[in-house]
């Protein structure tokens, strides 16, 4: 997860920068960042449902780092807004597929007590990518300090074919051989028969089949979806438009890397903490606490964000806040549905991630217009607020679930 998000995340910025390099307006640029999750929109249930069926989720993780790979190289040759956005296309279904396997993997081969440091984890090497990634990026983009259209090009190339190379190495990692555990509930194997064959066997239909609409309609699903898509574009849009307001402001590449990467590692610190965290608190409290208090930071950098030591503070406090709700919401959901309808939900919340990620940069684009760059970032820290307040409303009538605790 570390290198393929890593590069991924060297990726993404290119992207943006290489748009304003072609004199790009912020519209377009907010539209071909929606193309990154256009067809995993369509394709995510599908996928949910094969990693459901498919014994060797090794594959969909080495599938989704390839992919991450051969986007990203194309992103270092073509030159065009339509091919830029194919290259997006691409590497984000490299993201997709690559999610929903090792996602898939954490329900299936984690007990329900490890479900949150399972995840915890995953999201902590996801986050460690994106640190590490816009630094990257930024130190290549800052090698010339006042570069030529040509030179930055030239540079934004350089850095998106590392990125591809990051992606490759992830694949070395899924070829290693690994004993695997799994939970006798979710398959009806013991745990040292699944050990012997490396493999976990198919798990059995529950007695209704896990379509999107059954997971909709169970009780909290649907919040928790909200949440976790509301976190996702906050993270989404701060990629693609915080260069946008440090372009706005005169801040360099570089810094903009940097404050990128402190986000991501404040991230780390509080995935990594999530067990000990969901062990003091519920769910719920922190998720809420995560939407609010992620929101109010956030909203607060593109004012200050000429101020390099002040945005960084908050981006490293909304860091820590927005870190926290990703993981949550993947135990809460899959803890909400039968055993075996985990996969599918997870491809559920993808969806509606997807949606997300499809629509509000459009959204953001057209904002930006009359506003500026920063006012995609409010839209989505108004987001936020609007999922704290819904599932506030939900805790206050409805109390704790088990799913909750």
């Amino acid at each position: 997860m570390f290198f393929s998000q890593t590069g991924l995340n060297i990726a993404r910025p290119q992207m943006s920068y290489k748009l304003i390099a072609l004199g790009a307006p912020p519209f377009t640029i907010g539209l071909v960042t929606s193309a990154y999750a256009i067809v995993p929109v369509f394709a995510a249930i599908a996928m949910g449902r094969l990693a459901q069926r498919i014994k060797r989720l090794r594959l969909l993780v080495l599938g989704g780092g390839l992919l991450i790979a051969v986007g990203t190289a194309m992103l270092a040759v073509v030159d065009g807004v339509g091919t830029i956005a194919c290259a997006s296309l691409v590497f984000g279904m490299g993201h997709l597929v690559s999610q929903i396997g090792s996602q898939s993997a954490v329900s299936r081969y984690a007990s329900d007590s490890g479900l949150d440091q399972g995840f915890g984890w995953t999201t902590a090497g996801l986050s460690a990518g994106q640190l590490v990634g816009p630094l990257i990026g930024g130190w290549v983009l800052g090698l010339h300090a006042d570069p030529s259209e040509a030179q930055r090009l030239n540079d934004i190339a350089i850095a998106s074919w590392i990125g591809a190379g990051c992606a490759l190495v992830s694949i070395v990692f899924m070829l290693l051989p690994v004993v695997k555990t799994t939970s006798r509930a979710q398959t009806g194997a013991s745990p040292s028969q699944a050990a012997d064959t490396g493999d976990a066997p198919e798990a059995t239909e529950p007695a209704s089949k896990a379509t999107t609409t059954r997971i909709l309609r169970t009780p909290g699903v649907a919040s928790h979806i909200l949440a976790s898509l509301a976190m996702l574009s906050i993270m989404d849009i701060l990629t693609s438009f915080l260069p946008l307001v440090g372009e706005q402001h005169g801040v360099a590449p570089v810094w903009v890397g940097i404050l990128l990467a402190a986000r991501s590692l404040a991230s780390i610190v509080s995935r990594s903490m999530i067990s000990v965290l969901s062990a003091r608190w519920n769910r719920t409290q922190l998720v809420l606490v995560s939407l609010v208090l992620g929101s109010l930071t956030v909203a607060a950098v593109p004012p200050v964000m000429s101020v390099i030591p002040a945005a960084l503070v908050l981006l490293l406090i909304g860091g820590f806040f927005i870190g926290l709700a990703q993981p949550l919401t993947m135990t809460m959901i899959i803890k909400s549905v039968p055993t075996t309808w985990r996969s599918p939900a997870l491809a559920v919340r993808l969806t509606g991630n997807r949606v997300g990620q499809v629509l509000i940069p459009l959204v953001a684009g057209a904002v930006v217009a009359p506003v500026g760059p920063a006012g995609a970032i409010w839209l989505t820290c108004a987001l936020l607020l609007g999922s704290a307040g819904e599932k506030a409303l939900r805790y206050s009538r409805q109390g704790a679930t088990s799913a909750d605790l």
